[in-house]
């Protein structure tokens, strides 16, 4: 009975990654046509009000869930797997409190914040964005308490259901706003409503796989204080938040500061504006980057927590260079192959050049971000949240600083600078505090080999884009998208050759992988 539930815990992880992989897709993937539609400054107003909005999602997505199942499933520990609807309720008050001080709180000062931002017509928008915290208590509750039951089934799909809604209603309404000829700052509205929907969308589905389970029994024993529900959800609910955020925060310092910084480059505001939307396209391709270079150890999670550190560890210090090694490869090619096919991606994605430089500085930040996420997710294993989400905030920070210094100096330029430079530090952070338990150099990587097969994609890439595509005369998006795809797999095919025949993973590593007949061909011939 114990290994069928030990086996119905890691499916349902595994569900639940693969869930939050393809909400991260869609979350990324929606805002390229949604560029296209709406252009540079429809793109920027946009992402002027996108922060507020994913701290939302993550707050019911990853933080408060967080905290209700761990609260639940020790809960369930002292009660046979059956905690009371006073419990529930109680919970649920707490979260709702917070969270309408949340919402009375962004309505009230979004005129405040959007005189910050420089642009006082975001304030509607923003205003809106405020209603979509009120969903927050319900999607959190219902989704913390399925998996406090190790029930993930309902907070996976509930996840697409949410994504999809959002997705479908933002482009739906940009699309009427463009051809309507309406103002651009509907666009921010719809965007904010959209969330709404989509938020609603996914209480609506929770609620009614809730009814249909017997998780709850009724009676009005709350079984936990008013202070133990404030201190376990408020406080470690917002800390796995923290945790989550790290290129969010990193957006919101952009949408307070970049716009002002241009200003004193020497940009017009309505220039400024532009290129802010400009600097936001590099935003949906590092987050898919990075989505592809941590969704590893995102997957390997549930094998890393302390009790492994103490009665198995050799076979954890494996894990932790295992996982490591792999996020560091991905992440890797992911950026370099990136940056050097950038200038057709650019063209391909958004029908323009404009700003390549830029976002090709930018497109570092993926190793760095796609690294330090990893490495925080090995210390949250070890029960380090706090820590992490320390170095999280101060990490913000050091972008706040960078950008207020080399904005005005070189412009977007400066922005990714910064952002890249914040990526590093945080990941400085993380890799020193893990050496520093582990008391030693824990992750060990082939630094030569891995640099030769990088270099063989980058050489393979460039080689394509400097003698065989002057030759093809593309003039189309299609033709592009071909070029672009058919180059990036066989760059991505000469990466992963050189990785094997230059025996980059141990064979243990090597079984981890697909397609194991081919992998020992590989490694054999």
């Amino acid at each position: 009975m114990k290994e069928n539930t030990t086996k119905d815990f890691f499916q349902g992880a595994m569900l639940l990654t693969l869930a939050g992989l393809v909400s991260k897709m869609l979350s990324a993937g929606y805002r390229i046509p949604l560029q296209n539609i709406t252009g540079d400054i429809g793109f920027y107003i946009y992402q002027q009000v996108y922060p507020f909005l994913g701290i939302t999602m993550i707050l019911a997505l990853y933080g408060f869930p967080s905290a209700i199942s761990k609260m639940v499933a020790e809960k369930n520990a002292q009660s046979n797997n059956r905690v009371s609807s006073a419990f529930f309720y109680r919970i649920l008050l707490v979260i709702f409190l917070f969270s309408s001080f949340l919402a009375a709180g962004l309505f009230l000062l979004a005129p405040f914040i959007a005189q910050l931002m420089g642009d006082e017509e975001l304030t509607l928008s923003l205003q809106i964005a405020a209603f979509v915290f009120l969903f927050i208590p319900f999607v959190s509750n219902y989704r913390g308490f399925f998996q406090g039951f190790h029930y993930m089934q309902p907070t996976a799909f509930s996840q697409i259901v949410d994504q999809l809604i959002r997705v479908s209603v933002i482009i739906g309404l940009s699309i009427y706003v463009i051809k309507t000829g309406n103002s651009l700052y509907q666009i921010g509205v719809g965007g904010s409503v959209a969330s709404l929907l989509g938020a609603l969308g996914a209480t609506v589905f929770l609620y009614f796989s809730f009814k249909q389970s017997s998780l709850l029994r009724h009676n009005n024993v709350p079984m936990i204080s008013w202070r133990e529900a404030f201190r376990g959800i408020l406080v470690f609910g917002i800390v796995m938040t923290i945790n989550h955020m790290l290129l969010l925060l990193f957006q919101l310092v952009d949408a307070f500061t970049l716009v002002a910084g241009l200003e004193q480059h020497g940009y017009q505001l309505q220039q400024a504006k532009m290129w802010k939307g400009i600097f936001d396209r590099g935003q949906p391709l590092i987050q898919l980057g990075v989505v592809l270079g941590s969704s590893l150890a995102l997957a390997l999670l549930p094998t890393i927590n302390s009790q492994q550190f103490k009665n198995q560890y050799q076979l954890f210090i494996n894990y932790i260079q295992g996982t490591w090694k792999f996020s560091l490869y991905i992440s890797s090619a992911a950026a370099s192959g990136l940056i050097t096919i950038f200038p057709y991606a650019n063209q391909l994605l958004f029908t323009s050049t404009v700003g390549t430089t830029t976002l090709q500085i930018l497109a570092i930040t993926i190793v760095f971000a796609g690294l330090s996420i990893t490495t925080a997710s090995i210390l949250q294993g070890l029960g380090y949240m706090y820590r992490t989400a320390l170095f999280v905030l101060v990490g913000v920070f050091v972008k706040l600083l960078l950008n207020l210094w080399l904005v005005p100096l070189f412009g977007t330029t400066g922005g990714a600078m910064a952002t890249a430079g914040s990526a590093l530090f945080v990941l400085l952070c993380n890799v020193g505090q893990l050496n520093f338990i582990l008391r030693g150099k824990v992750i060990q990587i082939p630094w030569i080999r891995f640099i030769v097969s990088l270099t063989g994609l980058v050489a393979v890439v460039a080689s394509i884009n400097q003698f065989i595509f002057p030759l093809l005369h593309v003039q189309s998006r299609w033709g592009y998208c071909f070029y672009v795809v058919v180059t990036i797999m066989i760059g991505a095919s000469v990466y992963f050759l050189l990785l094997i025949k230059l025996r980059t993973f141990t064979k243990e590593e090597l079984e981890f992988l697909p397609f194991q007949k081919v992998i020992k061909y590989i490694a054999g011939g």
